[in-house]
């Protein structure tokens, strides 16, 4: 007799790792069908960093705590090594510590403290303080190398809670309980389709009137001098006209009406710094933000040097020599940072929508499950 599951989980991503997660625990069997042989989409392209700090006030933000609350009671279990923990947002010009000022007001500033540039140079001797006016130090995050953390994970699920993995496997389309694949049907009674910036395999009309359009980014891994420790995930200035938890603070409008006098041209590549290191001591740096469909496969060599140069502008750091490049693609939109829709009662097609699946979505698929599939024998917020 065939099979046929609880739940079927499409898109081996982190969206969809996530949403798998949150059935397991519940006792529900659950099967992941991916068209690859592994990830290899923007949830292993980006920096692995669960960020927290400057997410979008309300849902979202309470999404990314307790999204980090997961990835914390997860790593050690699935063999995931936390690499660093904490993010230091370096502010260069005053407009840009009066947001840090503001924020750290608000209820999203709660354990977080500012660092005058003397307090910088006595903790932190491996930043430049002389580029430095004010920086914010945050205790929530962490992060994760994401190549190694994806795959981990899946082998987790599958090991510990019994997840069932069907790789290489494209799904073609979806009529419940039925599923048809390009290696024969799967049978489930509830299905999430977690496409990512795939919008025309499955479900394109539902997902048209949203208005989604695809965002490439630029990253790169550098190896700077030897020896040389970042002393926690780096932000700077562009970041906070980016990110929403700074950018809609009234006081990120002077800093904005400044960047486009002096920094216009990153801006106008969507650049802000994230800086990550790795264990084997190179450093992940990103990124920009270029809007168009279908992407440009093209990767400009201007567009990485401008990141490079506000890596070098915010931390004094030079001499980095580049060993890798890579772009990402994820599904963006002007109106939302998570997107969850019913084509009907028993399925949901979840994308996030803002490049930070990895920041939100253990707390996302927790929400979407308890929805679509009830809480009855729910063991949420255990890991055992």
């Amino acid at each position: 007799m065939t099979e046929t599951f609880d739940l079927a989980v499409v898109g081996a991503g982190i969206v969809g790792l996530a949403h798998a997660l949150a059935a397991a625990r519940q006792g529900r069997r659950v099967v992941v069908i991916e068209r690859n042989a592994r990830a290899a989409g923007a949830s292993v392209r980006n920096f692995g960093f669960v960020t927290i700090t400057g997410q979008q006030r309300g849902a979202h933000w309470r999404r990314a705590l307790r999204s980090r609350d997961v990835w914390a009671e997860v790593a050690p279990q699935a063999g995931i090594d936390v690499l660093q923990r904490g993010l230091l947002m370096l502010a260069r010009r005053p407009e840009a510590a009066a947001v840090l000022e503001a924020f750290a007001a608000t209820e999203m500033g709660e354990g977080c403290r500012l660092l005058s540039a003397q307090e910088l140079r006595s903790h932190y001797p491996e930043l430049d303080p002389s580029q430095l006016s004010l920086a914010l130090h945050s205790p929530h995050e962490l992060r994760v190398e994401s190549r190694e953390a994806l795959p981990r994970l899946a082998a987790w699920l599958e090991e510990r809670w019994g997840v069932a993995f069907r790789w290489s496997t494209a799904v073609r389309g979806v009529d419940l309980p039925r599923l048809e694949t390009d290696r024969g049907p799967v049978f489930a009674e509830a299905a999430v389709v977690c496409p990512n910036a795939d919008l025309t395999s499955l479900f394109a009309e539902d997902l048209a009137g949203y208005r989604l359009k695809p965002c490439k980014l630029h990253m790169l891994r550098v190896d700077p001098p030897a020896g040389y420790r970042l002393p926690a995930p780096l932000m700077s200035d562009l970041s906070l006209v980016r990110y929403e938890g700074y950018s809609a603070l009234p006081e990120a409008a002077p800093l904005r009406e400044r960047l486009l006098r002096e920094q216009g041209d990153e801006l106008g590549h969507g650049i802000h710094l994230i800086a990550v290191q790795s264990a084997d001591g190179s450093l992940v740096v990103g990124d920009s933000h270029h809007y168009d469909d279908p992407p440009s496969p093209f990767q400009s060599e201007a567009v990485d040097r401008l990141i490079l140069e506000e890596l070098t502008a915010a931390t004094g750091l030079q001499g980095c020599s580049v060993r890798e490049r890579w772009t990402g693609v994820y599904p963006s939109s002007d109106e939302r940072v998570a997107l969850v829709a019913a084509p009907c009662d028993d399925l949901r097609v979840v994308i996030v929508t803002g490049g930070t699946g990895a920041s939100t979505a253990f707390a996302l698929g927790e929400e979407v499950i308890a929805g679509l599939l009830g809480s009855a024998n729910s063991e949420k917020g255990t890991a055992a």
